[in-house]
């Protein structure tokens, strides 16, 4: 890069990151900063002085887009000469409107961003936000990336784009098609990962059962997800491996069985429902129904009968009635699963869902998610009232909350513990006794303690 971008003796200049959204996002501001140490910058904290602040953005919700100005406003309080530059998808979708946001020098499209020290010089701000953005036809290529650093564990990308086309989603149209890593690129960043002395993975990307698709350029299943999971399974020294989001039509019975009997690979599935209504999916587009949900949760259930089962749902859909939310209340009251990620519909330009019929008002939306989100609180707290008294693995955190050091089972079970640094990044065999008053479990550790 060009070298004005340098200080004078022996100074590096200073760049910091602020990521929105999914783990997907955090894997790829981290492989961006990896990018910028290279060329000789100091990362620092988004909260201390920078010469250039960075910020992944996320358009999944109305929110993420809101959350961009503050931001902004954040670093040039810090410092308002700072170079502020945005990347990501709300970069990809709107990128005339974040260049017009007071502060903002430089946006980049979904290709670009993986070459963003190509498109900086001297870090002089801007008069205007300068914008470069490709047609999301370009994003073709595949670009691998990794998460580590003050965390336990790492989010390794294996596979991005959707060739999905859900009417309220916006993914295709900030990402692109549904690409993935060679299987051979996938296991060398899993080693170099576990390497660092990091004890689990989670995968992750836009669409992981995808996986295969596009692996050399084109698109035909080179491999397929359960291929992925067997060779990742074999790699030498990764104590765990967690499957982030996965559509349920994706999930094989195939795969179930085999993490159910897998070295590495953690009883914990987080599964995209978004309506316990057919007649709701059909509106949305979704390539399965209610049924092969529910066989999707008795499977994991059979092999698997501590697993922990996350689910994604959205309220406030249009078209959706009272019937309708009421169905998926139910539908998910009683299911055996453990928790729910609850997400309010907000109206997305250029989708199909933007223009239908039977809008919900904000008002009704916004109820139904608050019944939700009680029903997750009844969810979890029932599935950790079903694991006391058993033995579990747990790997503890990094992060002094107050006092304590938190940590999570192999099924998700969040634990809390009195502060002790010996216990970062540690593997303990525990049995789990009681849930306090903030919802956590507290434990008992086992004279068979892992330790490692």
């Amino acid at each position: 890069m060009n070298t004005k971008a340098k200080r004078g003796k022996g100074m590096k200049k200073r760049v910091a990151f602020y990521t929105l959204g999914c783990k997907l996002n955090y894997s790829e501001t981290s492989t961006i900063a990896r990018g910028f140490q290279d060329d000789g910058f100091d990362r620092v904290d988004f909260s201390e002085h920078a010469d250039m602040y960075v910020i992944n953005t996320c358009s999944v919700t109305e929110n993420a887009d809101k959350r961009f100005k503050t931001i902004v406003k954040q670093a040039q309080k810090i410092n308002p000469e700072a170079f502020v530059a945005a990347i990501g998808c709300y970069a990809q979708l709107k990128p005339e409107e974040l260049a017009a946001v007071d502060g903002v020098d430089l946006v980049l499209g979904a290709t670009e961003k993986f070459k963003i020290t190509d498109y900086i010089n001297d870090l002089t701000k801007n008069d205007l936000g300068e914008v470069h953005s490709c047609e999301i036809e370009d994003a073709d290529f595949y670009v691998g990336s990794y998460a580590i650093g003050d965390r336990t564990r790492a989010f390794l990308k294996v596979q991005d784009g959707c060739d999905y086309k859900c009417t309220y989603c916006t993914i295709p149209l900030a990402r692109g098609i549904s690409r993935s890593d060679t299987l051979q690129n996938v296991l060398d960043n899993a080693a170099e990962i576990s390497a660092k002395g990091i004890k689990e993975i989670v995968l992750t990307g836009v669409n992981i059962g995808d996986y295969g698709k596009g692996e050399f350029g084109n698109k035909i299943h080179k491999h397929t997800f359960l291929d992925l999971v067997k060779a990742l399974d074999r790699v030498e020294g990764i104590h765990r491996l967690r499957i982030s989001s996965i559509e349920p039509n994706l999930l094989k019975n195939e795969t179930i069985d085999f993490v159910s009997k897998s070295n590495s690979f953690v009883p914990h599935f987080h599964i995209p429902l978004q309506s316990g209504s057919d007649t709701i999916l059909k509106l949305m587009r979704r390539r399965y129904m209610s049924d092969l949900y529910i066989d999707r949760v008795n499977k994991i259930k059979e092999v698997m009968p501590d697993a922990c089962i996350g689910v994604d749902v959205i309220v406030g859909f249009p078209g959706e009635t009272d019937e309708h939310f009421l169905e998926t209340y139910q539908f998910l009251n009683e299911l055996d699963i453990s928790y729910l990620h609850v997400f309010t519909y907000s109206e997305r330009d250029n989708t199909a869902a933007a223009k239908m019929d039977g809008v919900v008002t904000k008002q009704v939306r916004n109820k139904r998610s608050k019944m939700l989100r009680g029903l997750s609180v009844k969810k979890r707290r029932a599935f950790y009232e079903s694991q006391l008294g058993k033995m579990h693995q747990v790997l503890f955190e990094g992060e002094n909350k107050e006092g304590y050091i938190h940590g999570f089972t192999s099924n998700y079970v969040k634990v809390k513990s009195p502060w002790n640094p010996e216990l970062v990044n540690t593997l303990h065999s525990v049995v789990l006794t009681e849930i306090d008053e903030d919802g956590l479990v507290r434990f008992e550790f086992q004279k068979t303690t892992i330790e490692v």
